[in-house]
């Protein structure tokens, strides 16, 4: 499925902020698991916003 530039860019402005949010959980965190948590999500959304840049932008393989 081909998505417009500008959808694609939307989702990494979007992606990009979720992980900052993550981030700051993370700094925040009063437990174990929350901070887990948190390092578990923050992760995951780098990888979104690698493979969304991919997409946008083009260039060497996000799985590098």
């Amino acid at each position: 499925m081909n998505r417009p530039h500008d959808q694609i860019r939307t989702m990494i402005d979007d992606a990009n902020a979720l992980k900052e949010v993550w981030f700051e959980k993370m700094a925040h965190a009063t437990s174990r698991s929350e901070r887990a948590e948190a390092i578990r999500n923050y992760n995951a959304l780098r990888g979104v916003v690698k493979a969304l840049r991919w997409a946008y932008f083009g260039g060497d393989s996000p799985l590098n």
